[in-house]
Order: C-alpha cells, then structure tokens, then sequence
C-alpha cells in the first residue's frame, strides 16, 4: 500500500474474495510521516492490518547508489526498475511472503497471462498507464505469487471504483515516478550526495565552444532547455563525455539514429525469445516503442537495430523488448551509433 488510489483500488476489489494485509515500505520517502499516517488511515477504513516494512537501508544501497553512480558515469538512470527488482519484488515480496501471504497485489497497471503454468507478463490495457516497462527485471517464477488487480482496468475507471466504495479524497494525488526526490529536482538531489559538480565546456561536433555547463550530471541526452547558450538555430544535448567533461550539442537531426547496444540482457522466460523477426523495442517508458531487430552478441550483449531511426537514445535507460503485448526482456542501453543522421 502506498495511501495513493492504486493500491487502494487493487485492496477493495481483493477483499471481496480474499483475505487482505496491508504492507508498506519504509524507503527513502522524505515525506514518510504524512505517507505512513494517510495509509494508516486508509487500512483502517478498508478493515485490513497494516504492516511497515523498513527497507531504508537496501533501498540506499540498491537503488540510491545505483542512481548517483549512474550520473556520474554519465548515464541517466531508471530507479524504479531497478526497485521494482531489488526492493519491491525482491525483498518486500520476501517479507511479504514471510509473513504469510500466498501472493502480493499491486497496483500496477500491467497483466499477468498464466497458460499452462507459465507465466507471462503483459501491457495493462490503459496504454496511457501501462506500466510493464517498470517491470522488465521481473521474471515468470516471480509473476507466479503477483497479483496486478488494474491490469484490465483504466485510470478513470479506477477513480470512479474507489468512490463508489466511499473513497473520495484522491484526485490530484497521483504518485511521483521517483518518490525519494519529492519535490527537488535530479541535479539538487546529485548536489547533497555526490562531489561538487564540475563545471566545463560546452561544445559543438566541430570543437565549437559555445559556454559552460554546470556539472555534467545535471543534463541528459535531448534536453533543449536550460543550456545557457545562444544560436541562429535550437540545440540539444547529444552526448555527455565524461572523459574530457564537455557536454556536447547538435542540432535535432543529430539525435537520430538507428543502432544502439544493451548489455546485461534479461529475459523474463530466462532465455530469448526466437530472434529471426522483428520485435518492438522501447528506449525509455514515455516511448510507444519502435520495430526492431535484435542480434545477440554474447549471452549479456545485444546490437539492436531500428527499422527507422529513433530519438535521443540515452545511455543508462532501459531498452525494453515486446512481442505485442507480452514484455519479454530487456537491457541497458550502452551506447547508440551517432553517426547517423537524418535529412529531414
């Protein structure tokens, strides 16, 4: 339970077949107080025992670590599916389970398919909040004992449930995609927990020096704002080299291309899929996904190529890979082929 109208959703619709707990994490939440005291206060409605799991030490090593570390190394992370794996799925489904509970309900919006005891993993059916790709660390062992109550529902449908059951004050309430930041932003968050940024170079292609930007770890590939920089023509960020500390623009056409690479490759069904056809392939949550073909290198790296060139592939995100509907893995992107362009 997080007091949001996900999880309250998916405990109303449980209760009518089920016995129900409830079970909240204790992580990095810099609101935590107020968090505990609206879930409190919501178990207590539902009639349902509430339990606090205290994980704030895992979730700085697994996941507050992986994210600095990630800006440091000029990367941008995705920390809430490396939570989904390591403290959600993995060690809260642990306390969960060891509490009693044959299966963990959540509230997220994706589907989980059982056909002939394999257990495959789905888009929820509001495109708009599926949320698999959150999910592609997870594997078909672990979609067994989950439950995702809203997978067949939409987001409107889930607000009009709750206040049918007499639930009426979540509008406006929506969870924040990275919950440790609340209301500070990346850089502000990088500043109190890593070393000074240091300034340097702001260039062009060509060697072009244009300004200076502020630490490399407050931008990320595609941005447009916030540069500092003037031109006859846009430009955006198109890459973060570390090694010299310059944060290097170009115009749009330079963020396209059509070849990236992923390593540490992760399949739901703990091995690939058959890779003679194209799949789609999405490089970061907000993307629709894009079709794809996928040569294995090695048992951990892939080369995947577009059948049309994508935008601001960033190093660090996830490259998540579908058959349709059904999630079947993914990597981290690695690197992307930015000698590409596009004439447009």
């Amino acid at each position: 339970m997080s007091g949001g109208v996900d999880s309250t959703a998916s405990a109303l619709i449980l209760r009518q077949h089920h016995h129900v707990k409830g079970f909240f994490m204790r992580l990095a939440q810099p609101d935590f107080t107020t968090q505990k005291e609206r879930v409190e206060e919501i178990a207590a409605k539902l009639e349902i025992d509430l339990q606090i799991v205290d994980l704030r030490q895992q979730f700085n090593t697994l996941v507050l670590k992986y994210f600095s570390n990630s800006y440091y190394h000029g990367l941008t992370p995705n920390p809430c599916v490396v939570c989904n794996r390591e403290i959600k799925f993995g060690l809260f489904f642990k306390a969960v389970r060891e509490n009693g509970a044959e299966y963990m309900a959540t509230g997220h919006y994706a589907q989980i398919v059982e056909n002939k005891g394999y257990f495959s993993l789905h888009c929820g059916i509001d495109a708009r909040k599926d949320q698999s790709y959150f999910l592609s660390r997870l594997d078909h062992t672990q979609l067994a004992k989950i439950i995702f109550p809203l997978g067949a529902m939409n987001k409107e449908n889930c607000y009009n449930y709750v206040r049918e059951q007499g639930f009426y004050d979540f509008d406006g309430l929506e969870s924040q995609d990275v919950c440790f930041l609340e209301k500070r932003g990346i850089g502000h968050f990088l500043d109190k927990g890593m070393a000074p940024s240091q300034a340097g170079p702001i260039m062009k292609n060509d060697g072009t020096i244009l300004g200076q930007h502020q630490g490399l770890y407050h931008y990320t590939i595609g941005q447009r704002k916030g540069l500092g920089i003037s031109s006859d023509s846009p430009l955006y960020v198109i890459e973060l080299d570390i090694k010299n500390n310059c944060l290097v623009v170009g115009k749009n056409d330079e963020l396209f291309c059509d070849t990236m690479y992923v390593h540490d490759l992760h399949w739901l069904a703990g091995k690939p899929p058959y890779l003679s056809r194209n799949y789609s392939v999405r490089i970061r949550y907000s993307h629709r996904g894009s079709e794809a073909h996928i040569n294995l290198l090695d048992k951990n790296r892939a080369k995947i190529i577009f059948s049309s060139p994508q935008r601001a592939i960033t190093p660090g995100q996830f490259a998540v890979i579908y058959d349709g509907t059904e999630l079947l893995g993914s990597g981290i992107i690695e690197k992307s082929n930015l000698n590409f362009t596009v004439n447009k």
